[in-house]
């Protein structure tokens, strides 16, 4: 007979799929991005790759020291510019970092987050069976009510309580892991605001005269400097005039007070003053209005070899001590034309260079004002007579002279005169110059920035979260209520047949304090059984000395 096998049959094991490669690389390549390590090392890296936005001169803030380092370092300036150093915030490694850290900290954060809702809606584990065994112990009577008793007690103090029949569960601290959420999400939304204001944002630079014929429309020609984000298509439309200026000053020279009032048209044609300040800006539509600074401009008349003149408000800006001396050109490049033919002769273009004083000393030397406001003022003017090079295609400052034209012999110095207020000079041609007086100037910076609300909403967050972070422990309490014991006839039961209750902490990160609290927290259970006794017996006070200790 053949013997039959009546043995179950075990199935064959399915063999293993081996996992994708390029899948496992990937996941693996996320895991280290998104890790707290990965994203501390980027922040690092980020701040590192800030150093030469904040050391070398940026194209989109100053142009013209760009400009001086390429003439100041030949050899060096190409290689940072190749590597994107005079245009650090928008190159290509500094976007690739802030790209990196932003997908870091989104991918660290969503992964916490799920986890601490989690923990939020579970609750506290169920009491240990050992107790003894946490850092701190001890054993108190039990106070009237048990454990519903000992569970009211802790809620009174925001402990979050679970009771299990005769067993009390307790834990507190959430609030840190909260606040760590909240940190590191507020850092994404930094990231959010500064590439809003990046990518929509945009600022100009204008200096604005005082006077009717001085009016300032929002148009990129018009600025000085001005910077347009990659977004921005078109400026918003307004126009502002400059009707007062007032500026006032301690005796020591400090600025006390400056004011601007101003006449706006907004909506086209509708016009309406106003007025700001330093610390309180002009908001329009689409634009904030900020005040810098402020200075003079002297008012030149000049009167040509065929009787014409020309009047110009010349602004001359600060040489940078406290009394407001000033620097500057005023230039008639059309003066000297003759009205018969109208040919203009570049080698009779005048200029003149000059210090202005608000307030000069009463004796020389007349190098700098002695107070920032106009109470003794002086023009102290040099004259030029030739070609100023206005015509050469080369850009150039229209505050200062081309000292090129002078070292080539084109421009030359016919003379020198100091005028007060009302002077005038008559030069060797028969032409005159006359200081009329002057009308005061102001600074400007008009910005839009859209993500400045994002900006003051996360570093609110980042200030609170870090705090809950770093000044919130997670900890857990347990307690126990044990059976009463039989009564000592002789008194000699510490308890009298009365029931006790076991109490535990537990820290669940390092807390210095911790046992100092879970002091306090038995003496207030034991109080919320016997209140005037608190649970300050001489038994009771030794037995929580050493669940302290």
């Amino acid at each position: 007979m053949t013997a039959v096998d009546d043995r179950p049959t075990v199935p064959a094991e399915a063999p293993r799929r081996r996992p994708n490669p390029v899948i496992a690389l990937l996941r693996n390549s996320w895991r280290q991005l998104t890790s707290m390590r990965t994203a501390l090392v980027l922040l690092f890296l980020l701040a590192v790759a800030a150093i030469p936005g904040s050391v070398l001169p940026q194209r989109g803030v100053n142009p013209e020291d760009v400009r001086d380092f390429f003439t100041v370092h030949p050899d060096l300036a190409p290689l940072l510019d190749r590597a994107g150093a005079f245009e650090a915030f928008s190159s290509v490694w500094f976007s690739a970092i802030y790209l990196l850290l932003f997908t870091s900290l989104i991918g660290c954060i969503t992964p916490r987050l799920r986890d601490h809702v989690r923990a939020l809606r579970a609750r506290p584990p169920a009491v240990p069976s050992r107790l003894t065994r946490l850092p701190q112990h001890t054993v108190i009577p039990a106070p009237d009510g048990g454990a519903a008793a000992v569970a009211e007690t802790l809620r009174r103090r925001r402990w979050r309580v679970v009771v299990r029949g005769d067993e009390v569960s307790a834990e507190k601290g959430y609030l840190k892991e909260t606040g760590n959420l909240i940190f590191h999400t507020s850092m994404v939304v930094l990231l959010i605001g500064v590439a809003l204001g990046s990518w929509y944002g945009w600022h100009g630079n204008r200096l604005l005269v005082a006077g009717e014929d001085q009016v300032f429309c929002n148009t990129r020609q018009q600025y000085a400097e001005a910077k347009l984000g990659p977004r921005v298509d078109a400026l918003p439309r307004f126009c502002m005039q400059l009707d007062e200026f007032d500026a006032r000053f301690l005796e020591t020279g400090q600025p006390a007070f400056y004011n601007a009032k101003v006449t706006v048209d907004e909506d086209g044609g509708v016009r309406r003053p106003a007025e700001f300040s330093v610390n309180s800006p002009l908001r329009l539509h689409g634009a904030n209005v900020y005040l810098l600074g402020h200075g003079y401009a002297p008012v030149i008349r000049y009167t040509d070899r065929f009787g014409r003149s020309q009047t110009s408000a010349v602004p001359f800006l600060s040489t940078g001590d406290i009394g407001l001396t000033s620097e500057g050109l005023a230039a008639f490049p059309d003066a000297n034309v003759d009205p018969e033919t109208g040919e203009r002769n570049p080698e009779l273009q005048v200029a003149f260079s000059g210090l202005y004083l608000p307030t000069a000393p009463q004796q020389p030397p007349f190098v700098r004002s002695a107070h920032p406001s106009e109470q003794n003022p002086l023009l102290d003017l040099v004259a030029y007579r030739g070609n100023l090079g206005l015509d050469g295609g080369i850009p150039g400052s229209v505050y200062q002279l081309d000292q090129r034209q002078v070292r080539n012999g084109r421009l030359t110095e016919i003379g020198t005169k100091q005028l007060r207020m009302g002077d005038s000079w008559t030069l060797d041609d028969g032409t005159t110059v006359e200081f009329l007086g002057s009308r005061p100037f102001v600074t400007l910076s008009v910005r839009h920035d859209p993500g400045t609300t994002l900006l003051l909403v996360s570093s609110v967050g980042l200030v609170l979260g870090l705090m809950g972070s770093l000044f919130v422990r997670r900890r857990r309490v347990f307690v126990r209520v044990l059976p009463a014991g039989p009564a000592d006839p002789d008194g000699g039961s510490p308890t009298g047949g009365s029931s006790l209750v076991e109490v535990a902490g537990l820290p669940r990160t390092e807390h210095p304090g911790f046992a100092a609290e879970f002091a306090h927290l038995v003496a207030a259970i034991g109080a919320g059984g016997r209140p005037g006794d608190a649970g300050t017996g001489p038994g009771t006070q030794a037995r929580a000395r050493e669940g302290v200790e």
